[in-house]
């Protein structure tokens, strides 16, 4: 019977010191009330997410990363098949080989219609000379006739002479603007076959901007989430690729009750206790109160009401301590976050800034 009672005095002391250590470890987790001076609330680390999305359709040729992979900003994750858009490419690229013929066809057939012209122009001198000359001469024969010095079939013929010289006088300046309207169109057909050229090189660097883009490419450092699609797989425009989250703007989300997000400041310090690690405190700073509240009565006739409207708030981790511990940041995890709404006030010696070494 003694050593019953013994037994059960050792389990007995063994509980009470099971009970004294729970109890230290708990008074070291768990910080002594705060006061005024701090409010507190709990939420999570989260992260932005960002979609990895094909800019156009197509299939999924290959996917160069796997879930969890760290990536950096302008690292290619995954490559869209590019086959019909460098068959269409190939088929631009003869089509401007074929516009920049036909520009120097066009401007060739300026340059003969520009010979043509002055080839005119001189025929025009030459007629100008001749109906000059008829016209002279018909002067100088037209009194001889009374005098009959010359015969009137004579100064018939001169008088025809003239008249001739003058239409083909006439008819070289219809040349010479049939030659003008012909240049204006070979100059045409030059610009034309330009904007041929110009719309043609424009389709080729689309296509091209659209191969560079089926290289899909991490647009800022983090780490990868979920693979959405597979090889071979056909996306839709726009589609889903992979999803990864922005390891450099994380932060946490919590929720304080009126009497405190109102003296909550843009730009405060706040530290956060994370529950997989409360040996260290994290720093950060406040980005976001929200100016409408989360939870909100059907209607706010009293105080105590008032009260409990509860609003969201963000705190972001320091950027630069991402960086450091980048690959030991974990969305998801639960935590406590602790706004300092007296910046005159000390942070009480538990929740000053601890982090991992």
């Amino acid at each position: 019977m003694v050593k019953l009672d013994k037994k059960w005095l050792r389990w007995g002391g063994i509980g009470v010191a099971a009970a004294a250590v729970a109890f230290m470890l708990w008074h070291y987790l768990m910080p002594s009330k705060l006061g005024d001076a701090f409010a507190s609330g709990n939420g999570r680390i989260e992260a932005v997410e960002i979609d990895v999305s094909a800019k156009i359709a197509g299939r999924v040729r290959d996917i160069l990363v796997n879930e969890g992979d760290f990536v950096t900003s302008g690292q290619v994750v995954a490559l869209m098949d590019t086959d019909v858009l460098e068959a269409q490419k190939r088929q631009a690229e003869a089509q401007l080989r074929q516009a920049r013929s036909a520009i120097e066809s066009a401007k060739m057939q300026v340059t003969q219609r520009q010979s043509e012209k002055h080839a005119v122009i001189a025929l025009v001198t030459q007629r100008e000379a001749e109906a000059d000359a008829a016209y002279k001469y018909y002067v100088r024969s037209e009194p001889m006739v009374p005098a009959q010095a010359i015969s009137l079939q004579q100064y018939d013929e001169n008088l025809a002479r003239h008249l001739g010289a003058k239409a083909a006088l006439s008819g070289a300046h219809a040349q010479v603007a049939a030659a003008e309207a012909a240049i204006a169109t070979a100059r045409s057909q030059v610009i034309e076959a330009e904007s041929t050229m110009d719309a043609v090189q424009a389709t080729i660097e689309r296509l091209q901007a659209d191969i560079d883009d089926s290289s899909l490419k991490a647009p800022r450092d983090g780490r990868v989430q979920y693979r959405v699609a597979e090889l071979n797989e056909v996306v839709g425009a726009g589609g889903r690729v992979l999803n990864m989250v922005d390891l450099s703007d994380v932060h946490m989300t919590f929720f304080l009750p009126t009497e405190k997000a109102g003296r909550v400041m843009l730009g405060g310090e706040a530290h956060l206790v994370l529950d997989a690690l409360p040996q260290y405190v994290l720093p950060a700073r406040i980005t976001f109160v929200s100016d409408v509240a989360q939870f909100t009565p059907k209607t706010v006739e009293t105080e105590s009401e008032r009260l409990k409207l509860m609003f969201r708030i963000k705190a972001q981790i320091d950027p630069e301590l991402l960086k450091k511990y980048i690959r030991y940041v974990k969305v998801g995890l639960p935590g406590m976050a602790y706004v300092q709404l007296d910046p005159k006030v000390e942070w009480p010696p538990r929740l000053q800034v601890k982090i991992p070494e």
